[in-house]
C-alpha cells in the first residue's frame, strides 16, 4: 500500500517521524505553509510534499503534476478540509479526530471538552466524506481527563497516543481487517473554532464553569482573561476556596487578598486567582469584567 499523509503542526511532525521509522511507502505529504519542520523533514527524507491550502483543485493538480499515486489517505491534525477530488482517489481515506465522535465534532474538541467538565476525551479514526467529522467510525481510544489537566496536558496525552493508534490502523489496512460502524447522528454535537479573543471570563458563571474555562486555556495556550479598570489580566489557574461571601456582592468583586492572591466572589462561591499575569495591582473591592 502507498500512503498520502495529511498533517500539520507538532502533532503532525510526531506522527510523521514515527511513520518514517516504519517500512510503509509514503507517496506524499500534505501540510500547511507554517509547518516548517514537516516541510524540512520531507526535504531531507526526499518525500514529496505539498505545503498550502489544498482546496479548489490545488493539491489535486499538484498530485497530477508530480505523478502522486496512493492507496490510503491518512489525515492527522490537518488544518484543511479535503475536497472530493482527493477523497475519491484512495481505497481508504481516514481522518483522526481528537474527540469521541459523534460528540465534539469541529475544532479544538479537547479544549471544549475541558470547558464542559468532561472526565474523558479521546481520538476517533473515521472514514472521510465531504462533511466534517461525519464518516463511519473505524477505531476509538478513550483518554481520561484528570481534575488538574489543562488543555496542554491533554494535548500531550494525545501526542503519546496518536502514533500508536495510527500504527494500529495501518496494521488493520495492511491485513485487510478494517471494520467500520456508522455514527449515531442523534448524539452528535458540534463546537466551532476558538481564537484568543474568545477567552474572556464571565464572572456570572458558576465556579465550576470558570475553573474549567481557565484550565482549558492555560499557559502555554493564550489563556483565559479578564479586565480590571480596563487593564487586561491573563489567568492561568484558579482554585476553589471556602472563603465566606455575601450573596448581594456583585460577581467578579475582589473581596479579599490573601498572601498576595486575589479572592473573587462568583455566583456560588469564592475563587482564588493563584496564577495570573498582569502589570496591574489588583486591590480589594476592584470589580473584574
Amino acid at each position: 500500500m502507498k500512503y498520502c499523509i495529511c498533517i500539520s503542526g507538532n502533532l503532525g511532525l510526531v506522527v510523521l517521524n514515527n511513520l518514517l521509522k516504519k517500512s510503509i511507502l509514503i507517496a506524499a505529504v500534505l501540510t500547511d505553509k507554517h509547518s516548517d519542520e514537516i516541510v524540512s523533514t520531507c526535504e531531507v527524507r526526499q518525500v514529496k510534499c505539498f505545503a498550502g491550502n489544498p482546496r479548489n483543485g490545488k493539491a489535486y493538480s499538484w498530485m497530477q503534476e508530480h505523478d502522486v499515486m496512493f492507496d490510503v489517505l491518512l489525515s492527522i491534525n490537518y488544518l484543511f478540509i479535503l475536497e472530493t477530488d482527493i477523497l475519491t482517489k484512495p481505497k481508504y481515506a481516514i481522518n483522526f479526530h481528537g474527540s469521541l465522535l459523534p460528540k465534539y465534532r469541529g475544532r479544538t474538541p479537547h479544549v471544549w471538552a475541558i470547558i464542559n467538565g468532561e472526565d474523558k476525551v479521546g481520538i476517533t479514526a473515521h472514514l472521510m466524506n465531504d462533511k466534517c467529522d461525519d464518516g463511519d467510525i473505524v477505531k476509538q481510544v478513550i483518554i481520561p481527563v484528570e481534575i488538574e489537566d489543562t488543555g496542554s496536558i491533554v494535548l500531550s496525552k494525545y501526542n503519546q497516543t496518536y502514533p500508536s493508534m495510527v500504527d494500529e490502523i495501518i496494521d488493520d489496512i495492511e491485513s485487510g481487517n478494517v471494520k467500520s460502524t456508522p455514527q449515531d447522528f442523534s448524539k452528535a454535537t458540534y463546537f466551532g473554532k476558538r481564537t484568543p479573543d474568545d477567552g474572556q471570563i464571565n464572572w456570572d458563571w458558576q465556579k465550576e464553569r470558570i475553573r474549567n474555562w481557565v484550565r482549558a486555556q492555560a499557559n502555554p495556550y493564550p489563556g483565559a482573561f479578564t479586565y480590571c479598570n480596563d487593564k487586561k489580566i491573563i489567568i492561568n489557574r484558579i482554585d476553589y476556596t471556602d472563603h465566606g461571601f455575601e450573596y448581594t456582592i456583585a460577581n467578579g468583586t475582589v473581596i479579599d487578598i490573601v498572601n498576595g492572591t486575589p479572592y473573587i466572589k462568583v455566583q456560588n462561591g469564592v475563587l482564588a486567582l493563584t496564577d495570573i499575569h498582569t502589570d496591574y495591582k489588583i486591590e480589594i473591592n476592584n470589580i473584574l469584567q
